[in-house]
């Protein structure tokens, strides 16, 4: 009998190339796996089963973890406000660890020899995929065609070619990730430092030109609306993508240190993401405390770093979202957005635990709760430390 390999499986141009690799040159027995994190609808997810079917998989499976991925990831990720260098909001690197999760469990199952995926040797997710695989399957071997044979796109497309499979170049240009929380658009112009990617190359394309107001719900951190309709969050979170991505929002690219050295250059697409994260954010700032919110944004920064990092099993990351959760006991309540052609505005929020509707003052115009001699005495000790290190190092 032939060796047993689960492949995780996309429909790209390089899990394509896995395909007919590991059948052709490995003679191996495919079990391809598309691990679904919100990304696709099951029309799509028909057609990659089809797609997988033509190039001689044994056997298809798609498997979904969309709310796994939401509860155990995205919604720390919402509550911490995380934008790895204050841009990107880990759209991909935050689910490739439930990816390789399902496929690892599904190596499991079936008691495959080996494990593939169609990772580079350039790029973050070979770690990332790795690193969950020596965890959860140290036992079972893990094949990596495109890293191990150090193939470009093209030298895919002409092994492709001579395999009966013709893929244009046009088509196979970029690297395109679709997950809940965002997608990933990489290739030709992100190799570079000066160009930037074409309106061609975004999967979502802009068809609205009419401003639109809406509200977004918020209980205890999490999205629960969008005006005044009840969602679950996964729910709402897709519908604001559909919504915002219609005004093309949410588009940029990031530039930031790989796990393995080297700098990396990604383009990116994350309406929902963006615009609930700093909606979360807004709403932060009037309800916690100053150093409720420093504090947060020290352990929040960590947290995306360790998870974009392949880090998500390392135990501090428990403690962080125990931290996360204790935060968003009171962040509750309505914020409203402007939405623009490839922008968004913050109009403001809703609250009753909104700090700025203290009867101690208005910021500005009126003080209930000190006098004026309160305020001389208090800033007279305030600076007071400021004036004795001056005093000393004059003299």
């Amino acid at each position: 009998m032939k060796k047993k390999v689960v492949l995780a499986f996309s429909g790209g141009l390089d899990t394509s190339y896995c395909v007919k690799y590991l059948k052709h040159d490995l003679d191996l027995e495919i079990h391809s796996v598309i691990v679904n994190t919100g990304g696709f609808d099951e029309v799509e997810l028909q057609e990659i089963e089809k797609k997988a079917h033509t190039l001689g998989v044994t056997k298809h499976l798609a498997v979904d973890v969309t709310s796994e991925y939401y509860e155990k990831c995205i919604k720390y990720l919402l509550f911490g406000n995380v934008l790895k260098n204050d841009s990107y909001p880990l759209s991909v690197s935050s689910e490739r660890t439930f990816q390789a999760i399902a496929i690892a469990e599904y190596a499991h199952k079936i008691k495959a020899d080996y494990i593939a995926h169609g990772s580079t040797g350039a790029g973050n997710d070979q770690v990332r995929f790795d690193a969950v695989f020596a965890f959860i399957a140290p036992e079972v071997a893990v094949l990596t065609p495109i890293r191990d044979n150090r193939l470009s796109r093209e030298a895919e497309i002409e092994y492709l070619k001579k395999h009966g499979v013709d893929v244009s170049w046009e088509k196979a240009k970029y690297s395109i990730n679709v997950g809940l929380w965002g997608t990933s658009v990489g290739g030709s112009e992100t190799l570079t430092s000066d160009l930037a990617l074409p309106e061609s190359a975004w999967p979502t394309q802009l068809t609205k030109n009419d401003d639109l107001k809406i509200s977004i719900d918020f209980s205890n951190g999490q999205v629960v609306g969008i005006d005044g309709v009840k969602m679950k969050p996964v729910v709402a979170i897709k519908h604001l993508n559909k919504l915002a991505g219609a005004y093309a929002i949410g588009r940029d690219t990031h530039v930031g240190d790989t796990i393995i050295g080297i700098k990396g250059r990604v383009g990116f697409e994350a309406p929902a993401a963006l615009i609930l994260i700093k909606a979360h954010q807004l709403l932060e700032k009037h309800i916690q405390t100053k150093w409720q919110i420093y504090w947060k944004k020290q352990l929040s920064e960590w947290y995306g770093m360790l998870l974009h990092e392949g880090q998500y099993f390392e135990p501090v990351m428990r403690d962080v979202e125990a931290f996360l959760d204790s935060s968003q006991k009171n962040i509750t309540g309505k914020v409203f957005v402007h939405l623009h052609p490839y922008r968004f505005e913050l109009i403001g929020i809703e609250s009753k635990y909104d700090l700025m509707k203290s009867k101690s003052g208005v910021y500005g115009e009126m003080n209930n709760n000190w006098t004026d001699e309160d305020v001389k005495g208090f800033t007279k000790i305030y600076s007071n430390q400021v004036k004795i290190w001056n005093q000393v190092n004059k003299e």
